[in-house]
């Protein structure tokens, strides 16, 4: 389980590190969005709550969207989100994906809700990181 939360916390650093995202905390401490120009781009749950710790991300692109499905665990996210590519992937099972492939699936997601500009900064700091 502290992998889990290991991982849970690194996608956490990342997600909140991407241009202008913002944490929420609307169903409780245990719960938290991450949001971008208001629109969630991941879900994270469980890290401190009685259920495992788990993401959930919004992906569009078909590749990364069966990579995740092919997640041990993982699912289309409840509440009709799922129909949108919404993927909800455990972070607990054996055989859960690494950080580095969470954060790539968060980027895809941050992405997908964000505004042109937000995009345009996050490619220039890539750019210059690279």
């Amino acid at each position: 389980m502290k992998a889990a939360v290991r991982k849970w916390e690194a996608v956490r650093e990342f997600a909140l590190g991407l241009p202008e995202a913002v944490e929420e905390f609307p169903w409780g401490p245990e719960d938290c969005v991450v949001k971008v120009n208001k629109k969630i781009f991941v879900f994270l749950g469980g890290a401190d709550g009685p259920q495992p710790p788990g993401i959930s991300v919004k992906l569009k692109d078909e590749a990364l969207h069966g990579h995740a499905m092919a997640a041990p665990g993982a699912e289309p996210t409840g509440y009709g989100l799922g129909r949108s590519g919404w993927v909800s992937v455990p972070l607990g099972e054996p055989g859960a994906p690494s950080a580095a492939v969470l954060c790539e699936w968060v980027e895809e997601s941050y992405r997908t809700v964000a505004l042109k500009r937000h995009v345009k900064q996050l490619d220039e700091r890539i750019a210059s990181n690279g």
